[in-house]
């Protein structure tokens, strides 16, 4: 929706903002200009429950953005909320890569230009904000929708969830989810985490705090509880940590539905809207605040963050885009440019890839291959107007050829040119999961049904939609869509965490028959993070793909035939055996979560991961020059600087590398990981040229966190200038004094 004519009062408000008026100020003026009934209702949804549950269900998720906090009397429009991240879940829209698959683009230009395209195709099906910076920590790949995020690493799953944040908010508000501590997925309505405050604020909190300093509108708490609190009504993580010491300015949400169980206590801890539905709140807040339980002034307080930041935003949206923007060429480029920059390519035995177009006889095998296999079919599905599969990709890639296919029978690859075999999981395997207990346990949060229409007679025909009627939404602008929900699809899929990183057996037994008939064979991995792979040595060739988006199959043929690189490398460390990693429990109530997971666990353990954090081939040769590397370290603040290193393409072709940077205190007497992330670099380069690659660096990142403040240990850091976190080229030390 547009924003209101300069006659409203919300209007002459952004106008004074855009002056120079403080918003917050402006936003209190608002605020007092309202109704109680008013300042009660910017507290939840503008959908009435049952309506809108009815809605839901049919598909309405998916169907058109969810309004509230909308008061018409004074011009102030509310939010419209879709939800994401791998596009605009409304209409025939681009359908990218999952934000994992992403993450090993370890491009952030390229992020950013990806939040551009899906805050376009937002504005253009009626949204104003959007649930799409997915950024919980990759603590264990078992997790059904790790699939949403960018990595198992702070610093890197920050950097990217900056880069979209940055992309969408040049169109609509953007949502960092979920906070805090979010991942599980089957136990996510009742597990409780219990995180020390090291391990809280040095692991596991990072990267939020890095998109709140990128000035994200939004926050959305999380389902689960931290340390005995729900996060919904935590004053600690809302409160305390968000706003007294980031200093952000924005408001926050609830998960949807199940994300509040006080909601008195939620509007004081600093939770601004209940999200979707008039539900809890509406049911109990009036009288809280009529006896007395709930202060006015809290009440205000909530309502004035959401109005402020409204203002703050008044700016980004423009006219809507028309909705023929959705899967505009352009876009679809991107998505093809996203999916091959992100394939992995974790071995090349005889470089065999990438292989000639020009080959007789190709044979795809797998379950997968003809399958449109874009990820969850939950929240952040997307329904693209068409899909290329990794069996259309070989097709095109190879037109002159033979191309046959079956799902099981390895045996047509016998003589065959080339053989691939996709592999992996879909979204019955792996993704957002909603059990009938957990169901029914949230029957005690809604509101009492309505009586049946029969019965209800005139009462039905009120403000509030009867059961079964199009439900009751804020008025529309009526310059923007209202689409009708897709047809026939399913709210929630199947999906859930899984309970082992190893492929399905069938699909390993494949592997191995169809290298044994056909020597020159590569294996497609598809999935949503780390994959098990004791089979990997056994074949030459074999890429991670993921769930690629709608241009998927278009890009792996290109990578096969090196039309383009693979350009990705693991956002994660995949380990031998699952053993290797953190206990992995899908089914708990309670949890710890430590300072080790992934590569630092490995690295504390001893243990050579089976491929390391940041590995991935291309199809160049890349060299560091270790006699170039230069150390700048800020003054007076040494912690922070930069590393220059000299990387040349050796290679015959064009191609990309990362260059990372990792940073550790090797004699610190405190149990930390022995380097973490501090910096990374994408660089393309032409065959034959080199360039000085900058990683600047923020030694904060190894301050240890004590007593709720930051203790910075003294002495000399020690930086690894490397390819992956197995690979180290040169070291360079920085010599730190300690700081409170």
């Amino acid at each position: 929706m547009s924003y209101p004519a300069e006659s409203t009062p919300f209007a002459g408000a952004a106008a004074r903002v855009r002056d120079g008026a403080d918003h917050h100020v402006e936003a209190r003026a608002l605020v007092a200009e309202m109704t109680e009934e008013e300042q009660l209702g910017c507290l939840d949804g503008d959908t009435e429950f049952w309506s809108g549950i009815i809605d839901m269900v049919a598909g309405g998720y998916h169907g058109h953005p969810w309004p509230a906090a909308e008061v018409a009397r004074l011009g102030i429009p509310g939010i419209r909320f879709a939800d994401g991240p791998r596009g605009c879940v409304i209409g025939p829209a681009t359908c990218f890569p999952v934000s994992m698959a992403r993450g090993a683009t370890f491009d952030p230009a390229l992020e950013e230009r990806i939040g551009e395209v899906i805050g376009t195709e937002l504005r253009a099906m009626g949204a104003t904000y959007t649930g799409a910076v997915c950024m919980n920590l990759l603590r264990h790949p078992g997790w059904g929708r790790a699939q949403e995020t960018y990595g198992e690493d702070p610093h890197h799953v920050g950097e990217m969830a900056a880069a979209l944040t940055r992309g969408l908010q040049t169109r609509v508000m953007a949502c960092m989810k979920h906070f805090a501590c979010n991942s599980m997925e089957e136990a996510r309505f009742r597990v409780d985490v219990t995180v020390d405050e090291r391990a809280l604020h040095e692991v596991y909190l990072p990267h939020f705090r890095r998109v709140a300093m990128e000035g994200v509108a939004s926050v959305m708490s999380a389902y689960n509880s931290v340390n005995g609190r729900w996060c919904g009504e935590d004053p600690v993580l809302l409160t305390d940590i968000l706003r007294t010491e980031w200093g952000w300015d924005g408001f926050v949400t609830s998960d949807f539905i199940a994300g509040l169980h006080d909601p008195v206590l939620s509007v004081t801890a600093g939770l601004e809207i209940e999200m979707p539905f008039r539900q809890q709140r509406a049911q109990h807040l009036p009288d809280a605040v009529a006896t007395g339980i709930l202060a006015i002034e809290d009440v205000r307080h909530r309502v004035e963050a959401t109005v402020a930041t409204l203002l703050r935003f008044a700016d980004v949206f423009g006219p809507a885009p028309e909705p023929s923007v959705l899967a505009a060429p352009a876009h679809r480029a991107l998505a093809r440019e996203a999916a091959s920059s992100s394939m992995v390519l974790v071995r090349n035995d005889g470089a065999l890839l990438p292989v000639t177009p020009d080959l007789g006889r190709v044979a795809v095998v797998g379950r997968l291959a003809a399958v449109a296999n874009l990820g969850d079919g939950g929240s952040s599905d997307v329904y693209p107007p068409e899909v290329s599969t990794l069996l259309d990709g070989v097709r095109g890639a190879f037109a002159a050829a033979e191309v046959i296919h079956d799902d099981t029978d390895a045996s047509i690859a016998e003589g065959a040119d080339l053989a691939v075999v996709v592999v992996g999981f879909t979204k019955e395997d792996e993704g957002e999961f909603i059990d009938v207990g957990t169901s029914e346990a949230m029957m005690t949060m809604f509101p009492p049904a309505p009586p049946p229409p029969s019965a209800a007679g005139s009462a039905a025909e009120g403000s509030e939609a009867a059961v079964g009627e199009e439900p009751t939404r804020a008025p529309d602008s009526g310059t923007e869509p209202q689409p009708e929900p897709v047809p026939d699809q399913e709210t929630f899929a199947p999906g859930g965490d899984r309970r082992t990183l190893r492929l399905h057996p069938d699909d390993e037994v494949l592997i191995r028959a169809t290298v044994a008939v056909c020597p020159r064979t590569v294996v497609a991995v598809m999935g949503g993070s780390a994959v098990v792979m004791p089979w990997l040595e056994e074949v030459p060739a074999t890429l991670v793909v993921w769930y690629p988006g709608m241009e998927g199959g278009t890009a792996f043929g290109d990578v096969l035939t090196g039309a383009r690189e693979p350009g990705g490398r693991l956002p994660f460390a995949i380990p031998r055996d699952d053993a290797d990693l953190v206990p992995w429990d899908p089914d708990v109530d309670t949890v710890v979560y430590g300072l080790f997971h992934g590569q630092w666990k490995l690295d504390r353990d001893g243990v050579v991961a089976h491929r390391p954090f940041g590995a991935g081939l291309g199809y160049t040769d890349f060299a560091v020059d270790p006699d170039s590397v230069r150390l700048r370290q800020g003054v007076p603040d040494a912690r922070t600087g930069a590393v220059e290193v000299a990387v040349a393409n050796e290679g015959a072709r064009a191609g990309s590398t990362v260059v990372f940077l990792f940073a550790g205190l090797p004699s610190s007497t405190i149990a930390r990981p022995r380097r973490r992330l501090v910096g990374f670099a994408r660089v393309g380069l032409e065959a034959g040229a080199r360039a000085t690659v900058e990683v600047t660096f923020d030694l904060a990142t190894l301050a240890v966190r004590r007593h709720g403040t930051w203790f910075q240990e003294p002495g000399p850091y020690v930086l690894d200038v490397a390819t992956d976190a197995g690979t180290v080229i040169v070291s360079v030390v920085a010599e730190v004094s300690g700081q409170e």
